[in-house]
């Protein structure tokens, strides 16, 4: 993963959505824990996990606080009023992350078996995919919590509008997934696919089946005036949740880190309530998705 540099040098990279969408991505699953018996999965009582645990949570949290610092950087990008008007609107949040959406890498339910082989289950593999979203959010919160302690606050109504759509990115990455986990597969170009995402993560709600299996449907839904202004009212929710992140002497860190992971998992059990209300369109998916002999990978 590509780490982002101090500004003003020469080697750093642009923060493209692309590469910015990949370094969320990266995140999340570099927080998954590894289910009981994989490869990386602490012994029961182990002397190690602990630390361990305290180890990824420290490189997570600079992994977010690099992370939040190169979206705010593009959002401020242009003049000191575009700044402000990506901080404090909530149109142009949105519009951001539209544009993300559709570049957010989702894994398929194949992609998830192949990684974690030791979930037995749907509901095991869903708990992996929320705990190490619910890390992310955490990590992303906390590192713009103790960015609060730095004496730019100017610069932070960007950094508070860089975590919010970076949180909502992460809660999206695991709708999809959730959605693959328990059998509902979304169809369509990823355009159409990501605009379904968004809006099940306004609605908290899982994709209304009747349009998993028409693009057209999804197509309408994505474009909608209704679903933009959910989005942006969800955007605009979650920033002024995070106002008390700006608290000075680190407090911040952790009001940050704890606002961000209860929300996640929020997100997280009303959707999963609703998904597993419904019976998947093919009762055997989940075998279908199993991995492979001699650690055989699927594609995403």
């Amino acid at each position: 993963m590509a780490i982002f540099r101090k500004p003003g040098r020469p080697e750093q990279p642009e923060p493209t959505p692309d590469r910015l969408a990949d370094e969320l991505a990266g995140l999340v699953e570099e927080l998954e824990p590894a289910a009981p018996g994989e490869p990386g999965a602490p012994a029961e009582g182990g002397p190690g996990g602990l630390a361990e645990y305290r180890a990824g949570t420290e490189r997570g949290r600079r992994r977010g606080a690099r992370l939040v610092a190169a979206i705010a950087r593009r959002l401020g990008s242009g003049s000191r009023a575009a700044a402000k008007g990506a901080a404090y609107g909530g149109r142009a949040l949105t519009e951001q992350l539209l544009q993300t959406a559709p570049r957010i890498p989702v894994r398929s339910l194949a992609t998830l078996r192949s990684q974690h082989p030791g979930a037995a289950d749907p509901e095991k593999l869903a708990d992996l995919l929320v705990t190490g979203a619910g890390r992310a959010s955490s990590a992303l919160g906390a590192g713009v919590g103790a960015a609060a302690m730095l004496p730019v606050p100017p610069a932070m109504p960007v950094e508070i509008a860089a975590e919010t759509i970076a949180v909502a990115a992460v809660e999206i990455k695991l709708i999809a997934e959730l959605h693959e986990v328990y059998g509902f597969p979304v169809q369509g170009t990823a355009a159409q696919k990501a605009g379904a995402y968004v809006g099940a993560w306004a609605n908290r709600r899982g994709i209304d089946p009747t349009l998993l299996a028409k693009p057209a449907g999804l197509a309408a839904m994505a474009l909608g005036s209704e679903v933009r202004q959910q989005v942006r009212r969800r955007l605009t929710r979650s920033s002024l949740r995070r106002l008390p992140s700006l608290t000075p002497l680190l407090v911040g860190a952790g009001i940050g880190a704890t606002v961000n992971l209860r929300d996640t998992r929020r997100v997280a059990r009303e959707v999963r309530t609703d998904l597993r209300g419904r019976p998947p369109a093919d009762p055997g998916y989940w075998a279908a998705a199993a991995p492979g002999p001699r650690g055989e990978k699927h594609g995403d």
